[in-house]
């Protein structure tokens, strides 16, 4: 008489199911705790940037003044736009699946954290079409941008502290450095080749994250900064790292973050029973914009090969 097989006996048990999920989808930019968000009426911030100065001279007693032009300035417009997603769940699935965790919740949970990473994305590679605002790359100026090499390079420490002395908007102070993690490693690399050097130089955050620093600038991850990027005629693919400062409520200093009076962050609705179906819609959403109010608050070092 043959015994029961394993698939028919599973019919009659049930696997241990933990509660919760892991995650394996997880990004890390501890760069939220220190970054700025502005709660703006509207839907869009102005501001104007100096282009050129009013003029002066010298003149000697009784010399004619010629020094007649007026300063001129360069309006800026900064635009919230809306990273939104519906979650959608059965009635029935909701109803009889949710003994271990909320089917709901959990849908919900990820669609959060979604436009989180959409966010992040866009801070970085956003060129204000398609309903998107202008990040990183589109908003800094080419004054402010240093080539590594012809047709790529290694990252250095001179080019470092060429990059952070184009940061010039404090007096020089610079608030940050971001990179993707393949330019933070090379840097921890850099650091272990001097003999004898310590890579222990860290900031703590105020969530108590510690992270390394370079010339007492924290040293930010964003892995959404492209590595693919083609530098000069080699086909040489190059990554780039970003300086900068943060503004201080002041509207004149480098980037900040931009979200709606009243509703800043990550808001959940719940929008109620589908018409057509027996589901339930909960909508994700975030009101969202970046600004970058000084062009000397941005620095980019690009043409860096990343391995």
């Amino acid at each position: 008489m043959a015994t029961v097989t394993l698939a028919e006996s599973a019919k009659l048990s049930q696997d241990m199911l933990i509660a919760g999920l892991i995650e394996t989808i997880i990004e890390v930019n501890p760069i939220y705790d220190v970054m700025p968000f502005t709660e703006i009426e509207g839907n869009a911030l102005a501001y104007n940037r100096e282009n050129v100065l009013g003029d002066a001279q010298f003149a000697g007693v009784g010399g004619t003044i010629t020094a007649k032009n007026p300063a001129t300035f360069t309006r800026v417009v900064s635009e919230l736009t809306t990273i939104i997603g519906d979650a959608e769940v059965n009635g029935l699935i909701e109803a009889t699946r949710s003994n271990i965790q909320g089917q709901t919740a959990v849908q919900v949970a990820s669609k959060a954290k979604s436009v989180g990473r959409l966010y992040q994305q866009t801070m970085v590679t956003g060129d204000g079409t398609a309903n998107t605002f202008q990040g990183l790359q589109s908003l800094v100026a080419s004054g402010q941008t240093i080539v590594a090499g012809t047709d790529g390079a290694a990252l250095t420490f001179e080019l470092l502290d060429q990059l952070l002395d184009k940061v010039k908007d404090k007096d020089g102070q610079v608030d940050y450095i971001m990179s993707s993690s393949s330019m933070r490693r090379k840097y921890l690399s850099l650091l272990r080749s001097l003999g004898g050097a310590s890579i222990n130089d860290t900031v703590k955050l105020p969530s108590g994250r510690v992270i390394p620093v370079y010339r007492d600038t924290p040293w930010f991850v964003n892995d959404h900064i492209p590595t693919n990027q083609v530098q000069g005629t080699s086909g040489a693919v190059c990554t780039a790292v970003y300086a900068g400062t943060f503004d201080d409520g002041s509207y004149k200093y480098g980037i900040s973050g931009l979200t709606a009076t009243g509703a800043a962050g990550v808001r959940v609705q719940n929008v109620g029973a589908k018409e057509s179906a027996d589901e339930t819609i909960t909508r994700v959403k975030m009101y969202a914009g970046f600004a970058n109010y000084s062009q000397l608050g941005l620095a980019c070092l690009k043409g860096l090969l990343p391995t």
